[in-house]
């Protein structure tokens, strides 16, 4: 009876291994030979969002598909990842806080309770809401370098177009002299698009989409409407640089003047109590000396906090 229920057991475990292997066999590899490389914390679990994405991925629907390839877009990263890798990612990064917090509380000694299994759902959702954050703060770098970045392109432009070059060749000097960076690496999928048959006008305004950001808008609206209207390419571009670089200079100022008002937070919860904490100290010590204040009360008061 033993040996039955020992074969049993072991039959049982090699068909769950079985199944196993041929859940995560069936899952398709994806030519990645151009595409770029995943994030640091996407790479990690891989092989796990992989399977999320072929079992899981058809549950998405159109709407979020195309909201979140046009969030990825922005951000630059759309040759990274994909709408459905993103969600798996989400739904990772979830599985990932809720086991941490799960193996932080067996640690700590808690048992199972309806409060600590509530606790372990909050921060495993709370957890998945990571690679939203990581994504804003990427678009949001990315728009930062972007503007700080976008005169200096308009100069290089601006120069090869007076010296009569035609506003394509203009576009790639600035590609070949300007560092890299997220706007190089706009503008040069820009002219790959106008080297495979896309329109000038089209390349361009593709290119503001991509980057939904009002100054690379209003320079695509402002070329796009000169090179129609037959206007002076470059008296349109110089003004352009001469705005941006305005724009950029207040931008600056704004953000100067706006440092004192955020130092306000850190001044009233950290710097300040600590400055009370040791003029206290000192007055509570000057008076025990005089007599004021007994040496026992005094030394309850300190150290009540940490015998409490």
């Amino acid at each position: 009876m033993v040996t039955l229920f020992a074969v049993l057991i072991g039959t049982a475990a090699a068909l769950g291994l079985w199944s196993a292997y041929r859940i995560v066999d069936d899952v398709p590899n994806e030519d990645r030979s151009y595409l770029d490389r995943p994030p640091l914390g996407f790479r990690l679990t891989w092989p796990w969002i992989k399977l999320v994405v072929h079992y899981a991925g058809f549950l998405l629907s159109m709407r979020y598909r195309l909201a979140t390839q046009a969030r990825l877009r922005k951000a630059g990263v759309d040759y990274m990842l994909s709408p459905e890798q993103f969600f798996a990612g989400k739904v990772t990064a979830g599985i990932v806080g809720g086991a941490a917090t799960w193996l932080v509380c067996n640690m700590l000694g808690y048992t199972a309770s309806a409060g600590i299994v509530g606790v372990i759902l909050m921060l495993g959702i709370l957890s998945s809401s990571y690679p939203d954050i990581w994504l804003r703060e990427v678009s949001l770098k990315r728009e930062r370098q972007i503007f700080k970045s976008l005169p200096f392109y308009l100069d290089v432009i601006v120069l090869s177009v007076e010296a009569g070059t035609n506003l394509t060749g203009a576009f790639t000097q600035a590609v070949q002299r300007a560092p890299d960076g997220p706007l190089r690496s706009e503008f040069s999928r820009m002219l790959r698009d106008v080297r495979a048959g896309k329109s000038r006008a089209d390349a361009l305004r593709a290119m503001a989409d991509r980057i939904q950001l009002e100054c690379i808008t209003s320079f695509v609206s402002s070329v796009v409407q000169a090179e129609r209207m037959g206007a002076s390419m470059g008296q349109v571009l110089r003004a352009q640089s001469d705005q941006r670089r305005t724009e950029r200079f207040l931008r600056a100022e704004k953000q100067a003047m706006e440092a004192p008002v955020k130092l306000l937070g850190p001044l009233i919860m950290f710097i300040f109590p600590t400055t009370f904490m040791v003029i206290i100290f000192v007055l509570l010590f000057k008076a025990a000396e005089a007599g004021v204040v007994t040496w026992k009360p005094l030394l309850w008061a300190l150290t009540w906090p940490a015998g409490n």
